[in-house]
Protein backbone atom coordinates (compact mmCIF):
# COMPACT_ATOMS: atom_id res chain seq x y z
CA UNK A 1 0.00 0.00 0.00
CA UNK A 2 1.43 3.08 -1.01
CA UNK A 3 1.05 5.82 1.76
CA UNK A 4 2.36 9.14 0.73
CA UNK A 5 2.52 8.98 -2.71
CA UNK A 6 0.00 11.58 -3.57
CA UNK A 7 1.35 13.57 -1.32
CA UNK A 8 4.78 13.74 -2.70
CA UNK A 9 5.69 16.45 -5.24
CA UNK A 10 7.29 15.26 -8.79
CA UNK A 11 10.08 17.61 -9.57
CA UNK A 12 10.24 19.96 -12.92
CA UNK A 13 13.09 19.37 -14.79
CA UNK A 14 14.92 21.42 -15.91
CA UNK A 15 13.57 23.99 -13.10
CA UNK A 16 13.24 27.41 -13.31
CA UNK A 17 15.69 28.47 -10.63
CA UNK A 18 17.77 25.91 -9.02
CA UNK A 19 16.72 24.60 -5.64
CA UNK A 20 19.61 22.75 -4.80
CA UNK A 21 23.15 22.93 -5.08
CA UNK A 22 26.05 21.05 -4.71
CA UNK A 23 29.00 23.37 -3.86
CA UNK A 24 32.50 21.48 -4.02
CA UNK A 25 35.66 22.36 -1.83
CA UNK A 26 37.33 24.19 -4.96
CA UNK A 27 34.43 26.66 -5.35
CA UNK A 28 32.57 24.38 -8.32
CA UNK A 29 28.93 25.00 -7.97
CA UNK A 30 26.41 22.08 -9.84
CA UNK A 31 22.93 23.16 -10.07
CA UNK A 32 20.03 21.49 -9.56
CA UNK A 33 16.10 20.42 -7.98
CA UNK A 34 15.99 19.54 -4.73
CA UNK A 35 14.75 16.49 -2.68
CA UNK A 36 14.06 15.15 0.69
CA UNK A 37 15.30 17.15 3.35
CA UNK A 38 16.08 21.03 3.19
CA UNK A 39 19.28 22.51 4.87
CA UNK A 40 23.22 21.97 4.25
CA UNK A 41 25.25 19.10 4.74
CA UNK A 42 28.99 18.50 4.20
CA UNK A 43 30.86 15.50 3.62
CA UNK A 44 32.84 13.62 1.07
CA UNK A 45 31.29 12.89 -2.53
CA UNK A 46 31.51 9.23 -3.29
CA UNK A 47 29.79 7.33 -6.61
CA UNK A 48 28.23 4.03 -6.22
CA UNK A 49 27.84 1.91 -9.14
CA UNK A 50 24.90 -0.51 -7.93
CA UNK A 51 21.72 -0.66 -9.82
CA UNK A 52 19.50 -1.50 -6.85
CA UNK A 53 19.34 -1.28 -3.16
CA UNK A 54 19.17 2.66 -2.78
CA UNK A 55 17.48 1.83 0.88
CA UNK A 56 20.36 -0.27 2.08
CA UNK A 57 22.94 1.84 0.61
CA UNK A 58 21.37 5.24 1.92
CA UNK A 59 20.78 3.40 5.91
CA UNK A 60 24.54 1.68 5.92
CA UNK A 61 26.28 3.50 8.60
CA UNK A 62 29.50 3.22 6.87
CA UNK A 63 28.61 5.62 4.71
CA UNK A 64 28.96 8.23 7.62
CA UNK A 65 29.94 11.46 6.48
CA UNK A 66 29.21 10.81 2.80
CA UNK A 67 27.30 12.71 -0.06
CA UNK A 68 26.66 9.18 -2.61
CA UNK A 69 26.47 10.07 -6.18
CA UNK A 70 24.30 7.57 -7.56
CA UNK A 71 25.64 6.24 -11.65
CA UNK A 72 22.48 4.43 -12.26
CA UNK A 73 20.32 7.08 -13.64
CA UNK A 74 16.57 6.24 -11.97
CA UNK A 75 17.19 5.62 -8.36
CA UNK A 76 13.47 6.09 -6.43
CA UNK A 77 11.46 4.37 -8.83
CA UNK A 78 10.25 1.41 -6.93
CA UNK A 79 9.79 3.74 -3.40
CA UNK A 80 10.38 3.18 0.04
CA UNK A 81 9.41 0.80 2.68
CA UNK A 82 10.36 0.27 6.49
CA UNK A 83 12.13 -3.29 6.02
CA UNK A 84 15.42 -2.39 4.15
CA UNK A 85 16.52 -0.62 6.67
CA UNK A 86 20.35 -1.56 7.36
CA UNK A 87 21.15 0.58 10.76
CA UNK A 88 20.63 -1.52 13.50
CA UNK A 89 20.52 1.18 16.04
CA UNK A 90 17.74 3.50 15.60
CA UNK A 91 18.89 6.41 18.00
CA UNK A 92 21.50 7.05 15.68
CA UNK A 93 21.67 9.65 13.25
CA UNK A 94 21.31 9.25 9.23
CA UNK A 95 25.00 8.58 8.73
CA UNK A 96 24.89 9.68 5.09
CA UNK A 97 25.07 13.35 4.39
CA UNK A 98 23.38 13.79 1.21
CA UNK A 99 21.91 11.83 -2.23
CA UNK A 100 22.68 13.15 -5.69
CA UNK A 101 20.31 11.08 -8.47
CA UNK A 102 20.25 12.27 -12.36
CA UNK A 103 16.89 11.74 -12.71
CA UNK A 104 13.25 13.08 -10.99
CA UNK A 105 11.46 10.63 -8.81
CA UNK A 106 8.83 9.03 -10.41
CA UNK A 107 6.30 7.39 -8.36
CA UNK A 108 6.83 4.22 -6.82
CA UNK A 109 6.22 0.89 -8.44
CA UNK A 110 6.39 -1.88 -6.48
CA UNK A 111 4.04 -4.01 -4.04
CA UNK A 112 6.27 -3.78 -0.96
CA UNK A 113 6.42 0.19 -1.12
CA UNK A 114 4.98 1.93 1.41
CA UNK A 115 5.96 5.63 0.45
CA UNK A 116 7.01 8.15 -2.02
CA UNK A 117 11.09 8.04 -2.06
CA UNK A 118 11.06 11.35 -1.63
CA UNK A 119 9.03 11.13 1.37
CA UNK A 120 11.40 8.65 2.65
CA UNK A 121 14.29 11.08 2.46
CA UNK A 122 12.51 13.82 4.30
CA UNK A 123 11.82 11.19 7.21
CA UNK A 124 15.68 10.39 7.61
CA UNK A 125 16.50 13.78 7.56
CA UNK A 126 18.49 13.26 4.20
CA UNK A 127 19.57 16.15 1.47
CA UNK A 128 18.39 15.43 -2.17
CA UNK A 129 19.72 16.74 -5.26
CA UNK A 130 18.46 15.59 -9.05
CA UNK A 131 18.99 16.70 -12.42
CA UNK A 132 22.65 16.51 -12.11
CA UNK A 133 25.17 15.13 -14.68
CA UNK A 134 25.83 12.06 -12.29
CA UNK A 135 28.59 10.74 -15.01
CA UNK A 136 30.22 13.80 -15.30
CA UNK A 137 30.64 13.97 -11.66
CA UNK A 138 31.74 10.14 -11.28
CA UNK A 139 34.19 10.67 -14.40
CA UNK A 140 35.56 13.76 -12.07
CA UNK A 141 35.91 12.00 -8.97
CA UNK A 142 37.70 9.57 -10.76
CA UNK A 143 40.54 11.64 -12.51
CA UNK A 144 40.55 13.81 -9.28
CA UNK A 145 39.63 11.84 -6.22
CA UNK A 146 36.64 12.29 -3.71
CA UNK A 147 36.03 15.68 -3.15
CA UNK A 148 34.25 17.52 -0.20
CA UNK A 149 31.17 19.34 -1.04
CA UNK A 150 28.36 21.17 0.49
CA UNK A 151 25.01 19.91 -0.46
CA UNK A 152 22.37 22.12 0.52
CA UNK A 153 18.21 22.39 -0.95
CA UNK A 154 16.36 25.69 -0.42
CA UNK A 155 12.76 25.06 -1.59
CA UNK A 156 12.71 29.02 -2.56
CA UNK A 157 16.36 28.65 -4.33
CA UNK A 158 17.93 31.12 -2.06
CA UNK A 159 21.41 30.53 -1.34
CA UNK A 160 24.66 31.80 0.73
CA UNK A 161 27.02 30.50 -2.27
CA UNK A 162 29.82 32.43 -0.41
CA UNK A 163 29.01 30.87 2.87
CA UNK A 164 28.30 27.12 1.68
CA UNK A 165 31.62 27.70 -0.50
CA UNK A 166 33.32 28.75 3.00
CA UNK A 167 31.83 25.43 4.45
CA UNK A 168 33.05 22.83 2.20
CA UNK A 169 36.67 24.17 1.92
CA UNK A 170 36.96 24.06 5.47
CA UNK A 171 35.61 21.12 6.29
CA UNK A 172 38.70 18.61 7.11
CA UNK A 173 37.81 15.61 5.63
CA UNK A 174 37.52 12.20 6.22
CA UNK A 175 41.26 11.38 7.07
CA UNK A 176 41.72 11.94 11.44
CA UNK A 177 37.99 11.79 11.50
CA UNK A 178 36.47 8.64 14.34
CA UNK A 179 33.10 8.59 12.79
CA UNK A 180 32.12 5.05 14.76
CA UNK A 181 30.36 7.28 17.56
CA UNK A 182 27.94 9.08 15.43
CA UNK A 183 26.07 5.44 14.29
CA UNK A 184 27.12 2.55 16.80
CA UNK A 185 25.13 1.53 19.66
CA UNK A 186 26.20 2.39 23.20
CA UNK A 187 24.42 0.11 25.31
CA UNK A 188 24.86 -3.85 24.64
CA UNK A 189 22.20 -5.84 23.33
CA UNK A 190 20.83 -9.61 21.94
CA UNK A 191 20.16 -9.97 18.36
CA UNK A 192 17.58 -12.67 16.87
CA UNK A 193 16.64 -11.67 14.44
CA UNK A 194 17.05 -14.02 10.73
CA UNK A 195 16.92 -12.81 6.51
CA UNK A 196 13.79 -11.94 5.03
CA UNK A 197 11.75 -14.06 2.97
CA UNK A 198 8.96 -13.31 0.56
CA UNK A 199 6.85 -15.74 2.34
CA UNK A 200 7.38 -14.80 6.03
CA UNK A 201 9.40 -11.87 5.87
CA UNK A 202 11.90 -11.39 8.92
CA UNK A 203 12.14 -14.00 10.80
CA UNK A 204 13.70 -14.96 14.28
CA UNK A 205 16.00 -17.64 16.07
CA UNK A 206 16.91 -18.16 19.51
CA UNK A 207 19.77 -20.68 21.17
CA UNK A 208 21.79 -20.58 18.44
CA UNK A 209 24.80 -23.21 18.79
CA UNK A 210 27.36 -20.65 18.86
CA UNK A 211 27.72 -17.89 21.16
CA UNK A 212 29.42 -15.13 18.99
CA UNK A 213 29.76 -11.07 20.53
CA UNK A 214 29.09 -8.76 17.73
CA UNK A 215 31.89 -5.67 18.28
CA UNK A 216 29.44 -2.72 16.72
CA UNK A 217 31.86 0.29 14.93
CA UNK A 218 28.30 0.96 13.11
CA UNK A 219 26.64 -2.63 12.14
CA UNK A 220 24.42 -3.31 9.36
CA UNK A 221 21.06 -5.23 10.24
CA UNK A 222 21.59 -8.10 7.18
CA UNK A 223 25.24 -9.15 8.26
CA UNK A 224 23.60 -9.53 12.13
CA UNK A 225 20.88 -11.59 10.19
CA UNK A 226 23.28 -13.83 8.41
CA UNK A 227 25.19 -14.86 11.65
CA UNK A 228 22.00 -15.42 13.17
CA UNK A 229 20.96 -17.46 9.88
CA UNK A 230 24.53 -19.64 10.37
CA UNK A 231 23.85 -20.30 13.68
CA UNK A 232 25.03 -18.26 15.88
CA UNK A 233 23.46 -16.56 19.02
CA UNK A 234 24.54 -12.90 18.66
CA UNK A 235 24.92 -10.54 21.07
CA UNK A 236 26.29 -7.07 19.97
CA UNK A 237 28.55 -5.28 22.04
CA UNK A 238 29.43 -1.66 22.07
CA UNK A 239 32.76 -0.30 20.11
CA UNK A 240 33.66 0.98 23.88
CA UNK A 241 33.79 -2.29 25.10
CA UNK A 242 36.38 -3.76 26.87
CA UNK A 243 38.06 -6.95 26.33
CA UNK A 244 37.45 -8.22 29.66
CA UNK A 245 33.98 -7.47 29.42
CA UNK A 246 33.60 -8.97 26.09
CA UNK A 247 35.63 -12.36 27.31
CA UNK A 248 32.91 -12.04 30.68
CA UNK A 249 30.68 -12.79 27.80
CA UNK A 250 32.55 -16.61 27.33
CA UNK A 251 31.83 -16.01 23.13
CA UNK A 252 32.67 -18.66 20.94
CA UNK A 253 33.45 -16.56 18.23
CA UNK A 254 34.44 -12.39 17.79
CA UNK A 255 32.54 -10.30 15.04
CA UNK A 256 34.23 -6.99 14.04
CA UNK A 257 31.68 -5.05 12.31
CA UNK A 258 31.97 -2.57 9.12
CA UNK A 259 31.76 1.25 10.06
CA UNK A 260 32.99 4.37 9.09
CA UNK A 261 35.50 6.99 9.29
CA UNK A 262 39.23 6.35 9.22
CA UNK A 263 40.43 3.20 10.81
CA UNK A 264 43.42 4.65 12.24
CA UNK A 265 41.41 6.93 14.45
CA UNK A 266 38.82 4.34 15.59
CA UNK A 267 41.95 1.59 16.36
CA UNK A 268 43.37 4.01 18.82
CA UNK A 269 40.74 2.32 21.16
CA UNK A 270 40.07 -0.77 19.21
CA UNK A 271 43.01 -2.41 18.36
CA UNK A 272 44.16 -2.48 21.76
CA UNK A 273 40.63 -4.71 22.53
CA UNK A 274 41.53 -6.66 19.59
CA UNK A 275 44.93 -7.68 19.98
CA UNK A 276 43.31 -9.22 24.13
CA UNK A 277 41.17 -10.94 22.56
CA UNK A 278 43.58 -12.17 19.28
CA UNK A 279 45.87 -13.71 22.50
CA UNK A 280 42.85 -15.72 23.76
CA UNK A 281 42.64 -17.39 20.14
CA UNK A 282 38.66 -17.02 19.83
CA UNK A 283 37.54 -17.71 16.46
CA UNK A 284 36.92 -14.23 15.07
CA UNK A 285 35.67 -12.79 11.81
CA UNK A 286 35.73 -9.22 10.25
CA UNK A 287 34.21 -7.63 7.25
CA UNK A 288 35.20 -3.77 5.97
CA UNK A 289 36.06 -1.83 8.76
CA UNK A 290 36.56 -4.76 10.97
CA UNK A 291 38.42 -6.34 8.22
CA UNK A 292 40.91 -2.74 8.53
CA UNK A 293 40.60 -3.12 12.32
CA UNK A 294 42.05 -6.36 12.48
CA UNK A 295 44.89 -5.62 10.38
CA UNK A 296 45.83 -2.83 12.73
CA UNK A 297 45.68 -5.27 15.18
CA UNK A 298 48.39 -7.07 13.62
CA UNK A 299 51.09 -3.87 13.02
CA UNK A 300 49.34 -3.73 9.22
CA UNK A 301 48.13 0.14 8.07
CA UNK A 302 45.55 1.62 6.29
CA UNK A 303 45.80 4.35 3.43
CA UNK A 304 43.05 6.36 1.50
CA UNK A 305 42.16 5.75 -1.55
CA UNK A 306 41.73 8.51 -4.25
CA UNK A 307 37.85 7.29 -5.34
CA UNK A 308 37.47 4.30 -2.92
CA UNK A 309 35.43 1.31 -3.81
CA UNK A 310 31.47 1.48 -3.59
CA UNK A 311 29.48 -0.92 -5.88
CA UNK A 312 27.53 -4.11 -6.16
CA UNK A 313 29.48 -5.52 -9.12
CA UNK A 314 33.07 -5.97 -8.28
CA UNK A 315 35.04 -8.85 -8.80
CA UNK A 316 37.01 -10.23 -6.27
CA UNK A 317 39.22 -13.74 -6.00
CA UNK A 318 39.46 -15.53 -3.27
CA UNK A 319 43.06 -17.91 -3.30
CA UNK A 320 41.53 -20.18 -0.84
CA UNK A 321 38.95 -21.46 -3.45
CA UNK A 322 40.87 -19.83 -6.85
CA UNK A 323 37.21 -18.61 -7.30
CA UNK A 324 36.09 -15.08 -8.60
CA UNK A 325 33.12 -13.45 -7.01
CA UNK A 326 31.13 -10.94 -8.12
CA UNK A 327 30.98 -8.59 -4.64
CA UNK A 328 29.44 -5.54 -3.14
CA UNK A 329 32.29 -2.89 -1.89
CA UNK A 330 32.08 0.33 0.35
CA UNK A 331 35.46 1.61 1.62
CA UNK A 332 37.43 4.85 1.12
CA UNK A 333 40.55 3.24 3.09
CA UNK A 334 42.34 0.09 2.64
CA UNK A 335 44.78 -2.45 3.95
CA UNK A 336 48.21 -2.08 2.84
CA UNK A 337 49.25 -5.87 2.02
CA UNK A 338 53.13 -4.95 2.19
CA UNK A 339 52.51 -3.98 5.67
CA UNK A 340 50.97 -7.21 7.63
CA UNK A 341 53.18 -9.10 8.75
CA UNK A 342 54.52 -12.78 7.83
CA UNK A 343 51.21 -14.48 10.30
CA UNK A 344 48.63 -12.95 8.41
CA UNK A 345 48.43 -14.28 4.55
CA UNK A 346 46.32 -12.38 1.78
CA UNK A 347 43.02 -14.16 0.60
CA UNK A 348 41.28 -12.37 -1.43
CA UNK A 349 42.17 -9.59 -4.46
CA UNK A 350 40.37 -6.59 -6.10
CA UNK A 351 40.52 -7.70 -9.80
CA UNK A 352 39.96 -3.86 -10.39
CA UNK A 353 42.98 -2.19 -9.15
CA UNK A 354 44.51 -5.15 -6.80
CA UNK A 355 44.30 -3.70 -3.62
CA UNK A 356 44.02 -6.25 -0.50
CA UNK A 357 40.36 -7.57 -0.02
CA UNK A 358 40.99 -10.02 2.66
CA UNK A 359 43.73 -11.91 5.27
CA UNK A 360 43.71 -14.60 7.77
CA UNK A 361 46.02 -15.62 10.12
CA UNK A 362 48.81 -18.63 10.11
CA UNK A 363 48.69 -18.91 13.70
CA UNK A 364 45.23 -18.14 15.01
CA UNK A 365 41.47 -18.81 14.20
CA UNK A 366 40.82 -15.50 12.72
CA UNK A 367 40.51 -13.79 9.22
CA UNK A 368 38.69 -10.75 7.52
CA UNK A 369 37.32 -9.06 4.27
CA UNK A 370 37.20 -6.26 2.99
CA UNK A 371 33.87 -6.90 0.93
CA UNK A 372 30.46 -7.06 2.09
CA UNK A 373 29.57 -10.75 1.97
CA UNK A 374 25.83 -10.46 3.33
CA UNK A 375 25.05 -7.44 0.53
CA UNK A 376 24.16 -10.33 -1.96
CA UNK A 377 25.11 -8.86 -5.50
CA UNK A 378 26.30 -12.05 -6.96
CA UNK A 379 23.87 -12.84 -5.45
CA UNK A 380 25.06 -15.00 -2.78
CA UNK A 381 28.69 -15.31 -3.68
CA UNK A 382 30.31 -14.74 -0.19
CA UNK A 383 27.48 -16.48 1.69
CA UNK A 384 29.92 -18.78 2.18
CA UNK A 385 32.32 -17.03 4.70
CA UNK A 386 29.35 -17.05 7.25
CA UNK A 387 29.49 -20.80 7.04
CA UNK A 388 33.32 -20.36 7.15
CA UNK A 389 33.33 -18.81 10.47
CA UNK A 390 30.77 -20.99 11.98
CA UNK A 391 33.50 -24.05 10.80
CA UNK A 392 35.85 -22.20 12.65
CA UNK A 393 34.09 -22.23 15.34
CA UNK A 394 33.39 -25.69 15.08
CA UNK A 395 36.66 -26.99 14.99
CA UNK A 396 38.02 -24.03 18.02
CA UNK A 397 35.36 -25.97 20.65
CA UNK A 398 36.84 -29.53 19.30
Amino acid sequence: MILDQDKAPTPVWPAPRPTALLVLANGLVLEGVGLGATGEAVGEVCFNTAMTGYQEILTDPSYAGQIVTFTFPHIGNVGANDEDIETSNPAAAAGVRGAIVHAPITGPSNYRSTRHFDGWLKSRGIIGLCGVDTRALTALIRDSGMPNAVIAHSPDGEFDLEHLKRLAAQWPGLEGMDLVPSVASTQRYEWSQTPWTQANGYGSAEGGKFKVVAIDYGVKSTILRLLTDAGCDVTVAPSTATAAEILALKPDGIFLSNGPGDPAETGKYAVPVIKALLDEKIPTFGICLGHQMLALALGGRTVKMRQGHHGANHPVQDFTTGKVEIVSMNHGFAVDPLSLPENARETHRSLFDGSNCGLELTDRPAFSVQHHPEASPGPRDSHYLFRRFAQMMEKSAG
